[in-house]
């Protein structure tokens, strides 16, 4: 997992893609946002690792697509939405 840090919004955590285009640009509207959050790039992941996080999103959808925004522990949000993302995060 990869921590980045900025202003407390409260438990930021996404999962992405390191070759997604669309994750990329959420991982940069949270940059410009200046929040902080945690992502896993989940095509990198191996073994126990790998398995962890599957299950973790299991939890959240049945049929993920990525990026994966979960707000603390609560609000989910699938894909590049920009305005729904500047709404949860205020």
């Amino acid at each position: 997992m990869t921590h980045v840090k900025g202003k407390n919004k409260g438990k930021i955590m996404m999962y992405a893609l390191s070759t997604c285009i669309w994750c990329k640009k959420t991982k940069k509207l949270l940059n410009e946002l200046g929040v902080e959050y945690d992502y896993e790039d989940v095509d990198l992941l191996e073994g126990e690792d790998e398995k962890r996080v599957e299950a973790e999103i299991a939890k959240w959808r049945d049929n993920p697509s990525f990026p994966l925004i979960i707000i603390n522990d609560k609000k989910v949000i699938c894909g590049f939405e920009e305005e729904e993302i500047k709404k949860a995060l205020g």
